[in-house]
């Protein structure tokens, strides 16, 4: 199976998400937070450096449970707010 090439605005979701988790993340640990979420520390640092873009569904909505933020905050986070501006909860 091919997978179509993302878009730059696909791209932009994917680090501005990247930044709404590491900034909920705070001072703990990736590999703290992954354990907690059962994903990979690995797995963490690509999504939080927009290696990893589009991770899947279960995976944000662990993470979101570990870092105590709701799915509907990271998704409106992600899909509208600019690079730069910090999530407000």
């Amino acid at each position: 199976m091919v997978r179509t090439p993302l878009t730059p605005e696909e791209h932009e979701r994917g680090e501005r998400l990247g930044a709404i988790l590491r900034e909920a993340r705070g001072d703990r640990t990736m590999a703290e937070v992954a354990f907690a979420a059962g994903v990979s520390a690995e797995t963490l640092r690509k999504i939080e450096t927009g290696r990893a873009p589009t991770p899947a569904f279960f995976t944000v909505v662990a993470l979101a449970a570990a870092l105590g933020l709701s799915t509907d905050a990271i998704a409106s986070a992600a899909a509208a707010a600019p690079l730069r501006e910090p999530l407000s909860a």
